[in-house]
């Protein structure tokens, strides 16, 4: 049988699933050529003459978990497993010796023989009782990839084999128990001095400590740099203290009421439990250190795990432009995710299916997340029994074959082996593997609580326990590794750091620490040095390179035939200069941006062709399929662009794009929904990530959200983006102002293509990062009249966040009709038609509604001065849309210009759905209500 003898050779022989980069395709990669190991001839042979053998052993390693002892408590109702008795299999006598060879494995990894080995069934028997039926539970024989299989049942049972393989030494058993010492420790003394505080601590489950610091070891052996973690509040100040080299007197500070970050830079913070660390740690036996990231997470458990993905998605990418060769850097290899869960979370919350699908994706694949589930078997006061439908919490893996590995919590050194094996795989495989630390929670929810209510069985057990750092003291103390005044020692002088630290907390002054070294450059928005407007043009003949090269092919590429119309088209546009449609712009404004040394990511469903077939960013041969993307074949760009078609995923996406977002300033990460209301599924990571992160975490993000909108006769559902959900997220003040305002958010409803183009532009020329929401175009990605010059894109020109009338003189104008959006077009057609009436009513565009452009409009208005009304017009219902937003923030402008009266209305009708679904009425309420209405007498 082929072995594997080494790291490297695994690592040459393994398909590693996605690479980066394919050809032009830029972020596919074929995966690694290689041969399949199998088993010998005479392995096969004896593998068919032991056939009952062969099958109470795969029995074994089917069924193992359901009798191993992986339930400190013992609630796990486990029923004889009649598949564990070897005579159902015919094998009777146990002092028969069998020929093991190819059906057992009893030698270490590198080991090549083909000498029989001759076991009695009893020694059989016990041998793979040891691996599979202990405190490690090992679910992998549901794969069904043969190598997966044959992989761990041939680590597993050699490794057991030799006592070498699993056995610690003693500074590894004193590591441990110092971490579960000082844990403790932490824990008695949170409680002492701060009683009633809801610290949400790790008392139970203690050995997440030692999993995570056994993970941490053998990842930076194995040549991993960065490792990005995404976790709940469980045990995370235990994390951060004892492991992550978080200062307790920070923590303290932040205990006491005090902020956890510079106050001058007004930022509102987060709760204890929300807290980061980023330090560097070095191991023995690793060549450099390790750079862990804790990130900042939100309470809605597992809406960090995507964000993560992410971010380490990212960092692989950097990573990967800065190799000589690309064959050298594969996903996973410099850069791993861990991602933390509860119980209950991991099997109720459907963003961790989203995550987990994204897991072998081209375009979203990390090479393989660990996960460890800490696993108290209750969720808040809700019982497994009632949280899920399944045996296991880790259950849900299985949707993509993810191999688990079950491991009782109350034996830290079986938690560290579990660790090190599922590593192991992941670097092998560059898989996702699942870790379930089935621990218990000692407390209620939180400290204040009390479990006993719900759950009085389970609390009267835990009541009688010792802790797990207790018994595995007393363990080494009884195998004379550690002495009992060692172990008092050490918890006394940690308590003494302790009792330093919280007294140093008074005088502890916070760092703005949250941007990384690859942020430097960018300032915080707030500060006068912020570049809020900056010029975004280019020069003429490059935007026309660009765009000839944005539907470039090769003479042996058959495009589809109806793109040679989008072809000829867009050459004829650029070489014009005229008729620039929002795709076009859209291509210039990436292809720029690349030419700068920016990536550029766009992601969602369809968005290599565009939901409305308007971007086609990607070419398909219709030969041969191969795929290519024009920019980045034609454009001689440090930048590369990534198109990343994505699974039917809103939450998990956008996390994800978020996470991306947070790694590094010059990558423009972009989301584009199918429709506008697809953001719905992801409004958690709107809510707690995108509109609050900077005031919470001082985390800034470019992340661009596209949002296309239009109400078109297509009903209720794919109509309206909600665009007045993000504008009621906007902190943007209601009082006049001359100076634009530092929001959390920039929302924006351009009505060309040159607006568009300045838009994407300026989320990178600018010196600091903010989140843009675009309420972007369907009917008019076509419309003539929605067409742009390029001069318009030209040095010298920037986003205006109003346009004026110009078509109108204004001292001839009596009504201001003040609107957003794709309305505007409508409405000038009706004025044009409507002669008696068109000179006297003038449309202002206002572009940008957050921040909301006081003084722009304020000096537009003032050229109004004989206008009697100021109405605001829009499609939406008045409840929706943008008028609940606007009115008073216009009204403070009309205030400020001395205007006599207040904004009037327009539109629709409050309603509680975006549309009419019978399209009849949808075109009387648009004729009637809303563009007819802009030209009615004031009423």
């Amino acid at each position: 049988m082929q072995r594997w003898n080494s790291t490297r050779q695994m690592k040459s022989a393994q398909a590693l699933s996605v690479r980066f980069y394919h050809d032009h395709s830029y972020g596919y990669r074929e995966p690694r050529k290689f041969t399949l190991p199998d088993y010998s001839p005479s392995q096969l042979e004896n593998r068919t003459v032991n056939a009952p053998l062969l099958r109470y052993v795969d029995s074994l390693r089917t069924h193992g978990h359901r009798a191993a002892r992986i339930d400190p408590l013992d609630l796990l109702q486990r029923e004889e497993i009649a598949a564990l008795d070897p005579t159902r299999y015919g094998l009777v006598d146990q002092g028969r010796k069998y020929n093991i060879n190819g059906i057992v494995w009893t030698q270490p990894v590198g080991v090549d023989t083909e000498t029989p080995v001759e076991w009695t069934l009893e020694n059989i028997t016990r041998h793979l009782r040891t691996v599979y039926v202990g405190r490690i539970a090992y679910e992998y024989m549901h794969s069904p990839s043969k190598t997966e299989r044959l992989w761990f049942s041939h680590l597993l049972e050699s490794e057991i084999a030799s006592s070498e393989a699993t056995d610690r030494n003693h500074k590894a058993k004193e590591r441990i128990h110092g971490l579960l010492a000082r844990s403790e420790t932490f824990d008695q003394f949170l409680q002492l001095k701060f009683p009633n505080l809801k610290r949400y601590g790790l008392e139970g489950g203690e050995s997440m400590l030692p999993a995570l610091d056994a993970l941490f070891c053998i990842s930076a052996r194995a040549g991993v740099e960065h490792i990005i973690i995404g976790m709940p509040h469980r045990g995370r100040l235990n994390l951060l203290t004892g492991l992550l080299e978080y200062p307790p007197r920070a923590l303290f500070h932040k205990i006491k009421g005090n902020y956890e970050i510079p106050e001058q830079l007004g930022a509102s913070g987060d709760v204890i439990s929300h807290l980061v660390s980023s330090p560097s740690l070095t191991y023995e036996g690793a060549k450099q250190p390790v750079k862990v990231s804790l990130l900042p997470n939100p309470s809605h458990l597992e809406a960090i795990s995507p964000v993560a993905l992410g971010k380490t998605r990212a960092k692989q990418f950097s990573l990967l432009k800065t190799v000589s060769d690309p064959n050298d850097c594969f996903p996973g290899d410099k850069v791993m995710c861990v991602q933390l869960h509860g119980d209950a979370s991991f099997t109720g919350q459907g963003v961790v299916m989203e995550g987990l699908g994204l897991s072998n994706l081209p375009h979203y694949t990390v090479g393989g997340s660990v996960h460890i589930v800490v696993n108290n078997s209750i969720g808040y006061t809700t019982p497994a029994s009632g949280a899920r439908s399944s045996l296991y919490c880790s259950d849900i893996g299985k949707m993509i074959n993810a191999p688990v590995l079950h491991v009782n919590g109350d034996y830290p050194e079986d938690v560290a082996r579990a660790v090190e094996v599922a590593f192991k795989y992941r670097n092998y495989f560059r898989k996702d593997v699942i870790i379930d630390l089935i621990v218990y929670r000692r407390w209620g929810h939180n400290e204040l609580d009390e479990p006993a209510f719900t759950q009085p069985l389970m609390y009267e057990k835990i009541r009688s326990r010792r802790s797990v750092p207790s018994l595995y003291e007393e363990q080494l103390i009884n195998e004379n590794i550690i002495t009992a005044e060692s172990a008092t020692s050490l918890r006394s002088s940690y308590k003494a750091f302790l009792n330093d630290e919280l007294s140093e907390a008074d005088s502890y002054v916070p760092k703005a620490s949250m941007l990384e070294k690859q942020w430097n450059g960018i300032v915080w928005p707030a500060t006068p040095e912020a570049v809020r407007n900056p010029d975004t043009g280019v020069d003429i003949q490059t935007l026309k390179d660009i765009g000839k090269a944005s539907i470039y092919f090769p003479e042996s590429f058959e495009i589809h035939s109806r793109l040679t119309r989008h072809v000829n088209n867009r050459l004829k546009a650029v070489e014009s200069g005229r008729n620039i449609d929002w795709a076009t712009a859209e291509a210039l404004a990436f292809g720029s941006l690349m030419l700068e040394g920016h990536d550029v990511r766009i992601s969602g469903q369809d968005v290599g062709r565009g939901t409305f077939s308007q971007r086609h960013a990607m070419l398909v041969d219709q030969r041969t399929e191969k795929v290519i993307v024009p920019l980045n074949s034609a454009l001689e760009s440090e930048g590369k662009l990534e198109l990343a078609n994505s699974s039917l995923s809103e939450m998990g996406i956008l996390g994800f794009e978020y996470g991306v977002s947070w790694e590094k300033p010059n990558i423009l990460p972009i989301w584009e929904a199918q429709f506008g209301d697809f953001f719905n599924g992801a409004q958690v990571i709107i809510d707690t990530f995108i509109s609050s992160a900077e005031t919470k975490w001082l985390k800034q993000s470019g992340i661009v959200m596209l949002l296309p909108h239009g109400l078109d006769g297509a009903g209720p559902e794919h109509s309206s983006s909600h665009f007045e959900r993000f504008l009621q997220l906007s902190n943007d003040g209601f009082e006049f102002t001359k100076h634009s305002r530092d929001v959390n958010v920039h929302i924006v409803f351009p009505t060309t293509p040159a607006q568009y183009f300045h838009l994407l532009r300026r989320q990178m020329k600018r010196n600091f990062r903010k989140p843009l929401i675009v309420a972007g175009p369907k009917g008019l990605l076509r419309l003539p009249a929605a067409s742009s010059l390029l001069e318009d894109m030209t040095p010298g020109t920037q986003f205006q966040s109003v346009l004026d009338d110009t078509s109108v003189a204004p001292e001839g104008v009596k009504r201001v009709v003040l609107l957003t959006g794709k309305l505007y077009y409508d409405l000038i057609k009706e004025r044009a038609d409507r002669q008696n009436v068109g000179s006297s009513i003038a449309f202002i565009r206002i572009e940008e509604l957050s921040p909301f452009p006081f003084a722009t409009l304020a000096k537009i208005l003032s050229k109004y001065a004989n206008a009697s009304e100021v109405v605001w017009a829009q499609e939406e219902p008045r409840n929706q849309g943008a008028f609940p937003h606007v009115q008073e923030r216009i009204n403070a402008v009309l205030g400020h210009l001395e205007f006599r009266g207040r904004v009037g209305y327009r539109g629709r009708k409050e309603d509680s759905v975006p549309a009419p679904g019978v399209v009849k009425l949808y075109a009387e309420q648009q004729k009637k209500g809303v563009i007819a209405g802009c030209a009615q007498n004031r009423v």
